[in-house]
């Protein structure tokens, strides 16, 4: 194996996110899911080490601003100091804005909604992201197909969906990607005060 770098470890790290979604999904033992999570962590430590050996930053470092981060961006749960408030917001729609509020202050060069969701996400969780962001911002969502009764339904839905681009010889994954491309340029373009 040759030397390790953040580039090489990327496919383990991703390949060790996607066993803990396995034992939860599956519901496997506890004991499992600890040591899925324990993969994962290694895989943290591992790149905090290769940045410490360049001397940009440590494992405390990653810790300490994980701290920091969620103080300041669940002022609902956090006083300044960390502590615990004393009472919470009483609906989800609460949090979300407050949220919302401090991650517009923290990265006020972010121009629209869709400004730090991940590329290299597969389809449809950068769809669901795009969307959810699109719908906290108050964009305009593209029309909805009727709605399974069930995951097992919509399961069922996209993989016939899949087959259907398959044996068209198309790709469905490349073509969700373009999609919300297009979606997220549109939306863009529209919420663009200088491009009216």
């Amino acid at each position: 194996m040759g030397a390790l770098t953040h580039a090489s470890l990327v496919e383990y790290l991703l390949e060790e996110a996607y066993e803990v979604a396995e034992a939860i999904e599956d519901g496997h033992p506890d004991a499992e899911l600890r040591g899925e999570l324990g993969d994962v962590l290694l895989q943290v430590v591992l790149h905090a080490r290769l940045a410490e050996e360049r001397g940009a930053f440590t494992f405390d470092d990653v810790a300490r601003g994980l701290g920091g981060k969620m103080i300041r961006r669940n002022p609902h749960v956090f006083k300044p100091d960390g502590s615990l408030r004393d009472s919470f917001p009483a609906t989800v729609e609460e949090i979300e804005l407050k949220w919302d509020a401090v991650k517009r202050a923290e990265r006020p060069e972010r121009l629209n909604a869709f400004e730090g969701i991940p590329d290299a996400l597969p389809a449809l969780a950068k769809a669901h992201k795009s969307l959810d962001r699109a719908a906290r911002a108050g964009l305009g969502l593209p029309e909805g197909a009727p709605v399974p009764a069930s995951e097992d339904e919509l399961g069922n839905l996209l993989l016939a969906v899949v087959r259907s681009a398959r044996d068209s010889g198309m790709d469905a994954e490349r073509a969700l990607r373009a999609a919300v491309r297009r979606y997220q340029s549109d939306q863009a373009d529209q919420n663009d005060p200088a491009a009216s």
